[in-house]
């Protein structure tokens, strides 16, 4: 007797032992207890089953209902980006060690794992020339979070001065972190002609009780911050420089390090892991050897075993995740633990030399259609600037409207930031990375005019 539906694996012989193991005669015979009015005494109103290959044909076809970068030319940034992800990653994520593996509570069983998550650091470090790194964070949000909770306890401070050019999400977060921990936030303006914020804004706000500054750069704008005035401006008051970055930007832009940043943290989605709805996201963590035990999360280091062989363990890891549940620091899970991986890989595979290929084609391409667009009558860049591969339009019509009328022609438009910024109204942030293609950015620009 073989199994009554494919996808259950008890055979009729297996249920009929087990009923009679537990001295029933039959499945019905275990709701008895259940009044018979309340039993429904006929089939469920369901279509029929589908075969596999029904049912492969009915979610391609309810999948197709959505826009997405593998259907249409995206535009859309503002922290997650469209780039191309080689199929060797998913090849090694998916391997049994990897993919099963839980998140390394007893990780030193987990050899495989933890080299991998020791990798993983030692990649974030040199790009953000950086001193430790830990085994990676929920997304760029709780990072940023995480940083501004950890510079509060380096410095006895309370006060935290975030750029209001910081990705909104990102600041979001960080209020809802601070509020319960009575951190005290406190937006810095931004210049509305370059789009960057001053260093003489944030001397005038910091003082004794300053934690730190978080900025982007470049910052939600696509703007680069002039990172090496902030951090004078913040490290004269006594806090600490907290900086926001895109990992693929460091391929060309100086590293964290390099401007006296004391915590770096962004947003990993862009090594190796899709765009994929909600996430999952990679947060990564970076600070100077200084603050390393007060990193949140845990660190995983190289060692020697007794007999001299190479080896990897978890070096530090607070405890408070074990023992102060909602005061905990650390939210690493498995889900991350594959991001990560998926990250390592990437690096890898492209390499310093690659990735700063990748950095200098979105720099062209995304220069290419700024300029373009800047030349048509009805639009104009809203800031001056420097930029990499993100800039600001405003338009004459509704950016709601347009977005509409390109995605019927195949395209995702730009991010409307009129919500997040009300003064910046018939605003739109463009995004393009090396997946644009110079015939995609052409056919935007005609529907562009068309459509001014």
């Amino acid at each position: 007797m073989g199994s009554p539906h494919r996808y259950i694996p008890n055979t009729e012989r297996d249920v009929s032992e087990m009923l009679s193991a537990i001295g029933v005669g039959s499945v019905e015979e275990l709701f008895s207890d259940i009044p018979p009015e309340f039993k429904l005494d006929r089939p469920l109103s369901l279509p029929k089953a589908l075969s596999e290959q029904e049912l492969a044909a009915e979610l391609a076809k309810l999948a197709s209902a959505n826009a997405s970068s593998s259907t249409h030319a995206s535009y859309l940034g503002g922290g997650l980006y469209s780039h191309y992800v080689p199929s060797v990653i998913d090849h090694i994520l998916q391997r049994g060690e990897f993919y099963t593996a839980y998140t390394p509570y007893q990780a030193e069983v987990s050899q495989g794992t933890l080299q991998a998550i020791f990798e993983y650091q030692t990649m974030i470090c040199e790009l953000t020339g950086l001193d430790v790194a830990n085994a990676s964070m929920y997304d760029a949000g709780t990072a940023v979070a995480e940083a501004a909770v950890m510079s509060c306890a380096a410095t006895g401070r309370n006060k935290v001065l975030v750029a209001r050019t910081v990705n909104p999400r990102y600041r979001q977060v960080l209020r809802t972190y601070a509020h319960p921990k009575g951190i005290e936030v406190i937006d810095v303006d931004y210049c509305a002609s370059g789009g960057t914020t001053l260093a003489e804004t944030v001397a005038h706000v910091a003082g004794s009780d300053t934690a730190c500054l978080i900025a982007q750069c470049p910052n939600y704008f696509g703007v680069v911050e002039e990172m090496d005035e902030l951090s004078s401006a913040v490290h004269a008051a006594g806090g600490l420089l907290v900086a926001v970055v895109n990992p693929i930007s460091l391929g060309i832009l100086a590293s964290p390090a390099n401007y006296g940043a004391d915590i770096a943290v962004g947003e990993g989605q862009s090594l190796g892991n899709a765009v994929s709805f909600g996430g999952p996201l990679l947060g990564f963590f970076a600070a100077t050897s200084k603050l390393m035990r007060k990193m949140p999360g845990r660190l995983v280091g190289e060692t020697r075993d007794s007999m001299g062989r190479r080896g990897f363990v978890l070096t530090l890891q607070a405890r408070e995740q074990h023992i102060r549940r909602e005061h905990a620091t650390s939210n690493i899970c498995s889900n991350e633990g594959l991001c990560a991986l998926a990250a390592t890989v990437y690096l890898s595979l492209v390499g310093p030399v690659g990735l700063r290929k990748l950095a200098e084609l979105s720099t062209w391409k995304a220069h290419y259609l700024h300029d373009r667009i800047a030349e048509m009558p009805k639009y104009e860049a809203a800031f001056s600037g420097p930029f990499w591969n993100e800039f600001v339009v405003r338009g004459q019509r509704s950016a709601a409207q347009r977005n509409r009328e390109l995605l019927n022609r195949g395209i995702i438009g730009g991010k409307l930031i009129e919500k997040d910024y009300p003064e910046l109204v018939g605003c739109t942030l463009w995004a393009v990375t090396e997946t644009r293609t110079r015939e995609e950015l052409d056919t935007l620009i005609r529907e562009l005019e068309v459509l001014a």
